[in-house]
């Protein structure tokens, strides 16, 4: 539970309204009071308990509202908390279901009661907006919570995935290495008391073999630093996947060699598409999101645009900080937030010689 929660019982106010206005009596503020200390009870109980318990005290919430309707116009708040909190009991079909229900009931009630419009169309109103919204609300927690599972199930396969790699990558390059070494080693051990000339020369070859070993883990270890862009690719496209948003890639995957991304280069880029994608997910409600990559002879251009409610002028801690990795490789990004988003990313080819000398 959390405690801005209960700040939400101050809307019990309006309970008290028609009592204050009126001049009641104490046998009606008793009644008010007591109705608004059976709800408050059910809140709590409801904020400590989600399964069936918890959609208990919101059918005793609603019950609530019927009881009371009829002596306190201020007891339609009642309906409203209990609309409210359909959206975070059910899904989306069920929620609204339950919403059509309630509203009925109000219906019904009015009708037997004879009360006039502007007694019974307000409360309608709000209960069926705040239901609605809510529902909406619950249904974005829900998809939030989904990802972030995905996205937790994503991360920690890619780091069993890179741990097995790395396991390999070092076995690879220092197995056989180590072995010959091992082997150069006792040899020359051997060799010392009556083949000096050849024991020096078994020593001097373990001294490359170890130069050559090292040269090629600082190589793997270079390699371990650099973002895969290929990788984010495939990263941002089960992630969309997962958020219910369609997505397209227009791009062919990077290689290392002559026409190449520098190491830096690459982890910049996919950089950029980590925090694009998680944008596109957590705050533009697309349907459609496109990433394209194309090279060109002279530069190198991403694109990443979304169907979305587009983002205005607005640019956060995650854009800047993309354009200052951006700028520091001499190249441009650019964002127009007016009919979705499309964020485009240029950066210079002149780093080609950089990546082979990286290599």
């Amino acid at each position: 539970m959390r405690w801005t929660q209960l700040l939400y019982l101050l809307y019990l106010a309006f309970l008290f309204i028609q009592p204050a206005i009126s001049h009641a009596g104490q046998k009606e503020w008793a009644e008010d009071v007591a109705s608004a200390a059976i709800f408050i009870v059910l809140y709590l109980v409801y904020l400590w308990n989600s399964g069936p318990i918890g959609l208990l005290c919101v059918i005793g919430m609603a019950a609530l509202g019927f009881f009371y309707w009829p002596f306190n116009s201020g007891a339609s708040a009642f309906f409203i908390y209990a609309a409210a909190l359909f959206g975070f009991l059910f899904r989306p079909k069920l929620a609204f279901a339950s919403l059509g229900i309630l509203l009925t009931g109000m219906a019904i009630e009015s009708w037997f009661l004879h009360a006039i419009v502007w007694y019974w169309v307000p409360a309608m109103i709000m209960t069926l907006a705040i239901g609605a919204i809510n529902i909406h609300a619950g249904a974005e927690k829900r998809a939030n919570a989904k990802l972030r599972l995905a996205q937790e199930e994503i991360e920690h396969l890619a780091k069993v995935a890179e741990r097995e790699r790395i396991a390999r990558d070092m076995h690879d390059v220092l197995g056989h290495t180590l072995s010959v070494i091992v082997l150069k080693s006792e040899l020359a051990s051997r060799l010392l008391d009556h083949d000096t000339a050849r024991a020096h020369k078994e020593i001097s070859e373990v001294e490359q073999i170890a130069r050559q070993a090292l040269a090629e883990v600082r190589h793997a270890i270079g390699g371990y630093r650099t973002g895969s862009l290929a990788e984010e690719f495939a990263r941002a496209r089960s992630i969309l996947g997962t958020a219910g948003i369609q997505a397209e890639l227009e791009t062919r995957e990077p290689r290392t060699g002559s026409h190449t991304l520098s190491p830096a280069q690459e982890t910049v880029l996919a950089l950029v598409v980590r925090e694009a994608v998680t944008n596109v997910v957590r705050h533009s409600a697309a349907a459609k999101c496109c990433i394209s990559f194309e090279s060109g002879a002279d530069r190198y251009r991403l694109e990443i645009y979304d169907d979305g409610r587009g983002s205005g002028d607005y640019e956060g801690n995650g854009l800047r900080g993309m354009r200052e990795r951006v700028q520091a490789l001499d190249g441009t990004i650019t964002r127009d937030g007016s009919r979705g988003t499309r964020l485009t990313v240029i950066i210079p080819v002149r780093h080609r010689q950089e990546a082979i000398a990286w290599a």
